[in-house]
């Protein structure tokens, strides 16, 4: 059924394909200062894939460099502290509680600030932290800090460096994923994104664990040299789509908050005034985010996809430690999440696609259906054979690698529906606080594992990690039926016995509906 001319339909319409559109509207003449991609009688469609692909590159930098320290800086840890996972374990729940305290404080500036120093100063931020990281993890390797209170101050100051980067790679991802990425290019640039990650964790943790086989000082000097390197292009890089893309100079709100004053009134001020009152505004903007967040019609997706973050069952640290300790080898663990990782790369694929037949936010049902199937099954199956360490093993790792088809597709309609119906002017507040609550959900877990730290007691957090996928599947489907009043059904792309499917209602090789805000329609 078409809806009538002049019409939208609301985004929850199952019926309704995504649409699929160029990066920024032509219609605002938003592409067309850069005059190299005008020669020759280009396409109006020319500069958007120009100005996509330059957005791509600098995502790529920063996630590849990202996700390359996230992985040696475990590897450095566990070479300079050996025999215990205290320090690696503080240094990650420190790097966590940052996020959750200060994330406001970065979604606000976001909000408020200009795009271009906004970008920038999270790429000198990321950088300048992982290099300094750099030095120390170099000096520490070389036995440079022979006492034990050297190595003491040298942790706390890698510390204070990880939350200065994490705090950041938050600014960047936020800033280029959720503010830069325009919310009417569907999936397609949001898909883009995601392989862009996938890339990046598939092959950056690879290229760093073979050179950390070699010399783990050798590879310290090898994230310095990216590090480094990298600098110059990303910064040039958003500086040239942000000249070409008109829109990104303008803001739909923002200013400063109430309680902020201006520097004359806070040259009057004594210091201790200015303190407190700088407190007070911070905990003033806190409130408002969280009330925003909270009353905000896609809060429930947002906090469903936040809670997955309550997990072992991914082959991060936690989980690998486990599966050494049952006698896997360490190639058997590269091959379970090598294989992981492709079918999150899959999932890139079947999101956009799926999400183009039934709609956004049925979508989302199924991969959440799939994973939560999938972890039940594979911790069922643990339990059931507890007393074989392999079969055991073995039940979580196929559940695990099955579900990150689901998670990634759950993860694409999330981010969808929070980019199609999240006001610009609090794009930066809600996403900030989204990260709060997924680094929470992050500290929890790794948190259950300190407490719980002996191999044999895993099974207790992974019995936690699924009931928490569990509850939000339940979240979600409460959500689903609230807004459309069922659960899910045959999709529209498997056709009912002896009828044909039908094609997607298009005018002009473009979708004829347009996905329309669903305030109000959330009680």
């Amino acid at each position: 059924m078409r809806a009538r001319e002049g019409e939208t339909r609301p985004l929850l319409d199952p019926e309704v394909p995504t649409p699929q559109v160029a990066l920024v509207d032509d219609n605002d003449g938003a592409l067309t200062n850069d005059d190299d991609d005008n020669d020759d009688g280009a396409t109006a469609g020319r500069p958007a894939i120009k100005v996509a692909r330059r957005l791509y590159l600098s995502h790529l930098l920063s996630t590849w460099n990202s996700r390359v320290f996230e992985f040696g800086s475990m590897l450095y840890l566990a070479a300079i502290f050996p025999g215990t996972l205290l320090p690696m374990s503080v240094y990650a729940v420190a790097r966590g509680a940052s996020a959750i305290l200060l994330s406001s404080l970065v979604g606000h500036y976001i909000d408020t600030g200009n795009r271009l120093q906004v970008v920038r100063l999270s790429i000198v931020l990321q950088r300048s932290s992982v290099a300094a990281s750099c030095v120390i993890f170099f000096a520490l390797v070389r036995g440079l800090p022979t006492s034990d209170a050297w190595k003491n101050a040298s942790l706390t100051a890698l510390i204070l460096l990880a939350c200065l980067e994490k705090l950041a790679a938050i600014m960047n991802l936020v800033s280029v994923e959720r503010d830069w990425s325009d919310s009417r290019s569907g999936p397609v640039m949001n898909s883009q994104m995601r392989r862009i990650d996938l890339i990046c964790k598939l092959l950056g943790p690879f290229v760093i664990g073979l050179v950390d086989g070699i010399s783990t000082e050798l590879a310290i000097l090898v994230i310095f040299a990216m590090t480094v390197v990298s600098l110059a292009p990303e910064y040039l890089l958003v500086a040239r789509i942000y000249r070409q893309v008109p829109q990104l100079q303008r803001r739909s709100g923002g200013g400063e908050s109430p309680g902020e004053e201006g520097p004359e009134e806070e040259q009057r001020s004594s210091s201790s005034t200015q303190t407190r009152k700088r407190v007070a505004a911070a905990t003033s903007r806190m409130m408002q985010n969280m009330r925003l967040y909270f009353h905000h019609p896609v809060f429930v997706p947002s906090f469903a996809y936040a809670l997955l973050y309550l997990t072992v069952l991914a082959f991060s640290g936690q989980m690998v430690t486990y599966l050494l300790s049952t006698g896997y080898t360490s190639t058997q663990v590269a091959v379970a999440r090598t294989l992981s990782v492709c079918l999150e790369m899959l999932a890139t694929w079947a999101g956009p696609w799926l999400m183009g037949r039934i709609g956004t936010v049925r979508a989302g049902l199924w991969f959440a259906s799939w994973q939560s199937v999938c972890l039940v099954v594979g911790i069922s199956v643990f339990w059931a054979f507890k007393g074989n360490t392999m079969v055991s093993a073995s039940g979580l790792v196929g559940g695990t690698v099955l579900s990150r088809l689901g998670l990634w597709g759950f993860d694409l309609c999330s981010q969808m529906l929070v980019q199609a119906e999240v006001e610009e002017e609090n794009r930066g507040a809600f996403s900030t606080m989204e990260a709060s609550w997924q680094n929470a959900f992050e500290l929890c877990s790794h948190v259950s594992t300190i407490i719980l730290s002996s191999p044999s007691q895993f099974g207790y957090p992974a019995s936690a990690s699924t009931l928490a996928v569990a509850s939000s599947w339940l979240l979600y489907s409460r959500f689903v039926k609230r807004n459309r009043g069922y659960l899910p059904q045959r999709p529209a792309c498997i056709p009912a016995p002896g009828k044909r499917l039908q094609p997607w209602a298009v005018d002009g090789g473009t979708v004829a509906e347009e996905a329309g805000s669903w305030q109000g329609l959330v009680e």
